[in-house]
């Protein structure tokens, strides 16, 4: 008679734990979850020059910079950043995707810079390098999978930190 009501027992506890744990949960953290939960403050810049898979030199920039630059996505695809290459300037903004692997960001947004044109789109196309629920690094310049042993090519790394939404 013990063993009976152990093994009821220990019966109901599977039961209940099958149906708490079958049950679809609605706040997984997918990729535009983690995108979208806050802003992102740029922490570092890298430029890196290649010579097929070797690198030739690596620049930090932005080292000297005071201006915050902020990189925010929201849940309708829209974004902007705020103060590019370190320039005081109002938000650029843009609409924003992801590859269907989820391993690329396109972001279709103009945003004033130091080039000779004035104005580029950063992050039309960036890799996706890390992301993780505080840190985001996107890579941007000539992004192939394949490398000839003798291309010149540059990478530029944009690491960024989760900031509290005010």
């Amino acid at each position: 008679m013990k063993y009976k009501f152990l093994l009821y027992c220990l019966l109901g506890f599977v039961g209940t734990g099958l149906i708490i744990y079958s049950c679809k949960k609605d706040n997984q953290f997918t990729i535009q979850t983690l995108f979208t939960g806050g802003q992102w403050q740029l922490a570092s810049v890298q430029v890196t020059h290649y010579l097929g898979a070797s690198a030739v030199s690596s620049d930090t920039l932005n080292t000297q910079c005071n201006l915050t630059q902020v990189f925010k996505f929201n849940m309708d695809n829209t974004c902007t950043y705020t103060n590019f290459d370190c320039l005081q300037q109002s938000a650029a903004s843009g609409r924003w995707s992801l590859s269907s692997n989820q391993l690329f960001l396109y972001a279709d947004m103009v945003c004033q810079d130091t080039t000779a044109a004035k104005s580029s789109k950063p992050f039309q196309t960036a890799k996706i390098f890390n992301l993780g629920q505080y840190s985001l690094i996107l890579q941007t310049g000539d992004l192939q999978t394949y490398y000839k042993p003798n291309q010149a090519r540059t990478i530029t790394t944009y690491g960024f930190v989760r900031q509290k939404t005010p």
